[in-house]
């Protein structure tokens, strides 16, 4: 009581808050708030090194890409030499967005459309009947099965998803829960 008195009094008087905040829904707690940022972290982290490593390869041999993106059968030869020089950097430079939260959001969008292309491209050629090696990690991915490269690229997927939902600074999802 006397408390609210000497707040009543004093300009610009705030309530302690005990390190919690209070939002629409309840109270949620600081800590755990810091977990979920530590977490999505941990995320943007783990996805930007898969993307970095996978396109380090990819730059280091672009003629083995591009004959690996050419197996497809989706795009005439000079269009799978394009994107066997300047994919690997795109990944490299997006990767490096989520690392370092420079232009998040775009970054983010480029390489989930770029998941979801390369995932569509995959489940077009098993389709189709071609027995093709994605070229996604480089040698390393040569004798994946189809399930284990749908596995992996689905787990990309959902990581992305969730840094895009809830990791992404300035969310308004992110307050809502």
């Amino acid at each position: 009581m006397a408390e609210e008195e000497q707040m009543n009094q004093t300009p610009n008087a705030q309530p302690r808050t005990f390190n919690v905040e209070v939002t629409a829904g309840g109270r949620i707690s600081n800590i755990k708030r810091r977990t979920s940022n530590i977490l999505c972290r941990i995320v943007d982290f783990a996805v930007a090194g898969i993307f970095i490593y996978a396109g380090a390869l990819k730059a280091f041999d672009p003629v083995q890409f591009a004959g690996d993106i050419d197996n497809y059968k989706i795009l005439p030869w000079p269009g799978s030499v394009a994107l066997a020089f300047y994919l690997p950097w795109l990944e490299i430079f997006c990767a490096l967005g989520l690392m370092f939260r420079f232009l998040y959001r775009g970054a983010l969008s480029i390489l989930t459309a770029s998941i979801v292309v390369f995932t569509l491209a995959t489940i077009s050629a098993k389709v189709r009947g071609l027995d093709i090696t994605c070229g996604c990690f480089g040698h390393a991915s040569r004798h994946w099965s189809f399930p284990s490269h749908l596995a992996t690229n689905l787990a990309i997927f959902a990581a992305l998803l969730v840094l895009f939902f809830k990791g992404a600074p300035g969310n308004r999802l992110q307050n809502a829960v």
